[in-house]
């Protein structure tokens, strides 16, 4: 059984920072590349962060330079720390692990609000 369990959302001042976390299970995660998604109250779900893989990374040009995604194959997770947050960053935020079929996780909330 596939499952992709993410955590580290809640609320952060702006500015704040938090690094969410996407552990794998049932899956080969090494060949797997890795998705970081987010979905805002009527709006789409948007690709923000993903890493392949062989470890090459790609962005969303609004998160560019404020979040970075990595990975540990040994713990079978990945991760996305986001900086200097902003209201905007406010979603709910999703793993998908991405190869010859795809998975999702349930999603975490984060919300930027003073």
């Amino acid at each position: 059984q596939v499952q992709l369990v993410e955590s580290g959302g809640g609320l952060v001042q702006p500015g704040g920072s938090l690094r969410l976390s996407c552990a794998a299970s049932g899956i080969t995660f090494r060949v797997y590349t890795m998705e970081w998604y987010r979905q805002a109250p009527g709006k789409q779900r948007e690709l923000v962060a993903a890493i392949t893989s062989g470890g090459s990374t790609g962005y969303a040009e609004s998160v560019k330079g404020r979040f970075l995604v990595s990975r540990d194959n040994a713990k079978n997770t990945v991760y996305l720390q986001m900086n200097s947050l902003k209201s905007e960053d406010t979603a709910v935020y999703y793993c998908k692990a991405n190869a010859f079929r795809a998975y999702w996780g349930q999603g975490t909330q984060v919300t930027v609000s003073s």
